[in-house]
């Protein structure tokens, strides 16, 4: 893998405030545009925002879980605490009270802003002493103190993992990987002010917050807010609001392709895929929809973005591209991708083991790679992602990584959608399994065997069949191979 050799420092407040933070909009429905929100009321609104909760007894350094929606009010809630020198903790607003409360138990927030009422009870609850309140910050008006003084090194962001491994741990991002991971995008992809993004993801999770929303900032560009995912609200959004970009999971190209939407986004200069594989099949798919190659590149919640295939040049189907501006990215060991350079976080929230089993021993100049858990691959200079070590099937001794076997059995003209596990097996340790989302009549396990006979070895060949009606995905879209489970 080779990097670009761009480097910068990033300056305190430059996250959000380096350019002029442009028209934001907040769609109330899917369907319509409420109205526009130009820089100087979202300037306004912030710094409102900020004297409120520093009025309220906040300093720098405290944190405010923040569990919302994606609207403009959220936005500007988020963006006020993080121009105090808070830092904001973001969360699903769709988490049990046992996911809430782990959080709540594990950060101690000195305040919390909430759209569900029954999140509050529980934070109020489990945390009496913090402070709840909702997007619209209904606490008394103060002239803020210092704003935009964070340094670098100052946290900005605890981001929860997944958990699939345990529970979820927070992950420590300051003010300098956010500048970094934000302005790599920004070039790479040529983020300029005359761009509008149709912005559906979730600004909880970091692809629809530090890409979408700050990378929206950063370019002093415009977006359009929408509640959430719908085909025709996207389309729609696209056209009447004269859009240039999209940014997306699979599974919204996937819905995007089968609702014949996708042909009304041909318009726009770029359409993003990320925090999940694009399957070549969808690639080509989707592509053929949008009328240009759907990029795809690579990030995560530890590290933002990555890797990228290019704006310029071949965006190769089923790779993930190559290192974004200062980021530097190898293979080790079992082929396990390493990362480093200033958008990679410094460790996870008191968890002082993990961080030593998160970043490889290895140092140069002082600096450490962090161990994703992915496995890749060099593909002539194109990172490929085979999958996680922990997902990794293993049987009669030879490796097999779920995302090949996938790829292939997703090409079969009945699979809609597809995932696959490893089975424990006292003859082959693990047997290769499918679950299968039908496309019309359910194929046999004999025809998956027989399709994938031409593409992939027979270790690599599904030797046990399940067809269920879904398969588990996180608020991403990923799919949670954990959770399948024997039938």
């Amino acid at each position: 893998m080779h990097a670009w050799s761009e480097r910068w420092e990033a300056a305190p407040g430059a996250l959000l405030w380096l350019a002029g933070s442009a028209p934001g909009r907040d769609a109330g429905d899917c369907n319509r545009v409420t109205r526009w929100w130009t820089a100087e009321e979202f300037d306004a609104a912030t710094r409102r925002v900020a004297g409120q909760l520093q009025g309220a007894g906040l300093h720098p350094g405290d944190r405010v879980l923040w569990s919302t929606t994606s609207s403009v009010a959220a936005i500007t809630a988020h963006v006020g605490a993080l121009r105090a020198g808070m830092v904001v903790v973001p969360a699903n607003p769709a988490y049990s009270m046992r996911e809430l409360v782990h959080i709540v138990n594990d950060v101690s927030p000195s305040a919390a802003i909430l759209e569900r009422p029954d999140q509050a009870e529980w934070v109020r609850g489990a945390s009496p002493a913090t402070i709840t309140l909702g997007t619209d910050i209904d606490l008394p008006e103060a002239d803020p103190g210092p704003l935009d003084s964070a340094g670098p090194d100052a946290p900005a962001l605890i981001c929860y993992t997944s958990g699939t491994t345990g529970a979820p741990k927070g992950a420590v991002l300051d003010h300098r990987n956010l500048l970094a991971a934000t302005e790599a995008v920004r070039i790479a992809w040529r983020w300029d002010p005359d761009d509008r993004l149709v912005h559906c993801l979730p600004v909880f999770h970091a692809h629809g917050l530090c890409v979408g929303i700050y990378g929206t900032l950063l370019a002093g560009a415009s977006a359009v807010l929408l509640p959430g995912f719908d085909p025709s609200a996207v389309a729609e959004a696209a056209r009447s609001e004269a859009a240039s970009m999209f940014f997306g999971v699979p599974t919204m190209y996937h819905r995007l392709v089968t609702s014949g939407r996708g042909t009304e986004l041909r318009q726009l200069r770029l359409c993003v895929s990320g925090s999940a594989p694009l399957s070549p099949e969808l690639h080509a798919r989707a592509s053929a929809a949008v009328g240009s190659p759907v990029l795809e590149r690579y990030g995560m919640t530890e590290t933002l973005m990555n890797v990228s295939n290019p704006y310029e040049g071949e965006r190769r189907p089923g790779t993930v591209g190559f290192p974004l501006p200062g980021v530097e990215v190898r293979l080790a060991g079992h082929d396990e991708i390493l990362v480093r350079g200033p958008n990679v976080f410094g460790g996870y929230w008191q968890r002082p083991a993990a961080d030593a089993d998160a970043f490889d021993p290895a140092t140069d100049g002082g600096r450490h790679w962090f161990r994703t858990g992915d496995i890749g691959s060099d593909d002539r200079g194109y990172l490929t992602i085979r999958g996680r070590s922990k997902e990794l099937i293993i049987s009669g001794g030879m490796n097999v990584y779920p995302a090949e076997v996938e790829d292939v059995l997703a090409a079969h003209p009945g699979v809609g959608e597809v995932a696959v596990t490893g089975t424990p097996s006292d003859e082959w340790g693990e047997l290769v399994t499918a679950w299968v989302v039908a496309d019309g009549r359910p194929p046999s396990l004999g025809e998956l065997v027989d399709f994938s006979a031409a593409t992939l070895a027979p270790y690599k060949r599904p030797r046990l069949l399940h067809v269920v009606d879904e398969l588990p995905r996180n608020a991403m879209g990923k799919v949670v191979r954990n959770q399948l489970g024997p039938a």
